[in-house]
């Protein structure tokens, strides 16, 4: 891959990283990379391993979790404030990537990373897909 497509599919990751809460698509990704969507997708899997869709949705439910977490705002309120649009999509990906689900993150207690910096929080709490969890995504 030339250094300037990965250049391209970096300033897709990065909108995702910094617009997550918005309704992104393929096809709207694609133009910020300057690439077809078909194009984009393969080449974003190549470059990170995983779709774009997927990246995105791991990153919508890290700021979930931190969301979830501070346990002022309700499921609902942060699957919409994250940019999820459906509560039983967002329920169902929390749960396929976190390992429960988003009210019993909420409720239970996170006193053990409270003295931990936020910057190395985030590498211990990043979402990761749980082995021998069945992905019921269609492709």
């Amino acid at each position: 891959m030339r250094l300037e497509e990965l250049a391209r599919l970096r300033r897709a990751r990065d909108a995702m990283d910094r617009d997550y809460a918005q309704p992104l698509d393929v096809a709207e990704l694609a133009r910020v990379a300057l690439m077809s969507p078909g194009h984009f997708s393969r080449s974003f899997r190549a470059a990170y391993g995983e779709t774009p869709y997927s990246y995105l949705m791991t990153r919508r439910i890290e700021r979930a979790k931190a969301l979830l977490r501070r346990g002022d705002l309700t499921v609902t309120e942060v699957c919409f404030a994250v940019g999820c649009s459906s509560l039983g999509s967002f329920s169902s990906r929390f749960t396929e990537l976190v390992g429960e689900s988003p009210s019993g993150y909420r409720a239970r207690t996170h006193d053990e990373g409270a003295a931990v910096p936020a910057c190395v929080a985030k590498i211990h709490t990043r979402p990761v897909r749980r082995p021998g969890v069945k992905d019921t995504r269609r492709r």
